[in-house]
């Protein structure tokens, strides 16, 4: 097993500390007195989790194109592998679709109870370099790593290696001195690779950067802003804040910020839950509203119990209606209330049927949204 990196005490001899140290030293130096104090954040990105630990399980998948999750025609890829993405494969595309760019496509159902299984043996190992530990999904976290001597660098280098030893899978890591750049910086040389951002290069890092790869920008707002002449964040440093919160709003302000890389978020070891919810993908498309009525109760009970078993210290801040149709259009209903009411429900399912215009439909979502007691807005994760 190979030695954690920990703040190297006087008494060690090892080779291995003896060469972290160097780079340490040599590592603060460039980074100038100055910026001693800024935090080590490292994003952890595991190289296409499911499908890699699809392909370790049965070696003779190795060099196919896999999707995971789509176990029919009719179902969406939870992921692909870089085999399948060479043909234009991507996770949450409808399972036909994938067929039709590769048709040798390889379709293997999801097995959660074995990647929350990996996950859980991969945040052993962030637990051996430090207790501050974000969690992004079973496949991504941010690491605070501010307390060791060592280099940000080394350490996101010998998790890594970690990892590959103890469970065969690749990581990808990027590693900076805040959470955004960070999480860029992880998917700049995947796979199995890791990419530093110093503080003295950020605004050459952040000034070609496309405004794509900001959060919360999406393929709208992309538009907008191209619109405007603005593709990538040094396009957006040219509008002052004044500008941009008369153009955007709040949001104006925000984007402000981060085309410049800031960001103040600290790592939170324990997040706040922002909502609960489940969805129902039917194996065939539900065509009238009554027939999705009793389906919809069915789908409440089963949060009515993981309310009252798992959050019954949270308040209920919305009640929240998802479909999706047959042509793989979506929309999603939305209500105040501080608990559970079926009649609300009954009302939010009969208005997204009617946006949709008597559409089939393939896929029901049910859940609530928590207020945040930190007074965050919160957003739906599933839904």
């Amino acid at each position: 097993m190979r030695k954690t990196l920990l703040p190297p005490s006087p008494s060690s001899k090892s080779v291995k500390d003896q060469h972290c140290s160097t780079q340490t030293f040599a590592t603060l130096a460039s980074w100038g007195f100055h910026t001693l104090a800024l935090p080590k954040i490292i994003h952890i990105d595991m190289d296409c989790f499911y499908a890699a630990i699809e392909e370790r399980e049965a070696p003779e998948l190795r060099g196919k194109p896999i999707g995971v999750g789509g176990s029919s025609r009719r179902g969406v890829l939870t992921t692909a592998n870089y085999e399948a993405r060479k043909f234009g494969c991507r996770s949450a595309m409808p399972v036909f679709k994938a067929l039709g760019l590769c048709p040798h496509l390889v379709l293997v159902p999801v097995r959660f109870d074995l990647y929350k299984s990996e996950s859980a043996r991969i945040r052993a190992i962030f637990g051996r370099f430090t207790e501050k530990i974000e969690p992004l999904s079973l496949d991504e976290a941010y690491l605070d790593v501010s307390h060791l001597q060592s280099s940000p660098e080394a350490v996101a280098r010998e998790i890594r290696a970690q990892i590959r030893e103890e469970t065969g899978l690749t990581a990808s890591a990027g590693i900076s001195h805040n959470k955004l750049i960070a999480k860029i910086a992880s998917d700049w040389n995947k796979p199995d690779g890791q990419h530093y951002v110093g503080p003295d290069d950020v605004d050459a890092f952040m000034r070609e950067l496309p405004v794509g790869r900001l959060w919360g920008i999406g393929p709208k707002m992309r538009a907008k802003l191209a619109a405007l002449n603005i593709h990538t964040c040094g396009d957006l440093q040219k509008l002052d804040k004044i500008e941009l919160a008369r153009r955007f709003g709040n949001w104006g302000i925000e984007l402000h910020e981060l085309s410049r890389g800031i960001d103040t978020r600290e790592v939170r070891t324990h997040r706040i839950r922002k909502s609960l919810s489940s969805e129902n993908t039917f194996s065939e498309n539900i065509l009238t509203l009554p027939a999705l009525t009793p389906i919809m109760h069915g789908m409440l009970e089963g949060i009515r119990e993981e309310l009252a078993r798992k959050h019954s210290d949270r308040i209920i801040r919305s009640l929240v209606i998802k479909l999706k149709f047959a042509d793989f259009t979506r929309t999603t209903a939305e209500r105040a209330s501080p608990s559970i009411e079926p009649t609300i429900y009954e009302a939010l399912l009969k208005e997204a049927w009617q946006r949709g215009q008597n559409k089939p439909v393939r896929l029901l979502g049910i859940g609530v949204r928590f207020r945040d007691p930190e007074g965050e807005d919160a957003q739906l994760d599933l839904l």
